[in-house]
């Protein structure tokens, strides 16, 4: 009788585990498929969110660049549909959004003596949005202020006689 009920006592735990690993399946599954369902749901409806999108300038001032401590990004803080904010964050950090530098207000910064400027983000959320092309509406841009600075293009031009070499660049 021991080794009927030892033997009995052996096979049960292993049905009931396999009965505990099906209903932990089961229930990450439903689990998985109420997440999707409130995820769906809540792209329908308005929301707010913040995006990363690069950014580069154009139109500078002529012989001038931008050097390099400028921002590359800026985080927009945007309001709309679910499904555009959704389109927005996949669609956003390949394409950059373009300033303007002859149609943008910067000023130069106070007691400067480099060619150090700064712009206001708040001027640039109707620019920023229509180049968007969404439906969502930007209500904040991080950083409020855009620090930059110019530094000349400095060209050297050699003036080079045909025929004649002007260097060591062909020793043999």
């Amino acid at each position: 009788m021991k080794e009927e009920n030892d033997i009995r006592n052996e096979t049960v735990p292993k049905k009931g585990v396999r009965v505990t690993n099906r209903d932990v399946f089961v229930f990450a599954f439903f689990l998985l498929l109420s997440f999707a369902f409130w995820y769906i749901n809540s792209l329908g409806k308005v929301i707010e969110a913040e995006v990363k999108y690069p950014i580069c300038y154009l139109n500078l001032p002529k012989d001038n660049v931008i050097a390099l401590e400028a921002f590359e990004k800026l985080n927009l803080y945007v309001k709309g549909q679910g499904f555009s904010i959704l389109k927005l964050k996949v669609t956003g950090p390949g394409t950059p959004l373009s300033i303007d530098i002859s149609k943008v207000n910067y000023k130069k910064v106070p007691g400067s003596k480099n060619l150090n400027y700064y712009i206001l983000t708040s001027g640039l959320a109707k620019s920023l949005t229509i180049q968007l092309r969404s439906d969502c509406e930007i209500t904040a841009i991080k950083p409020d202020t855009l620090f930059f600075s110019f530094e000349k293009v400095i060209t050297k031009t050699s003036k080079a006689e045909p025929g004649k070499k002007t260097g060591n660049l062909f020793k043999k």
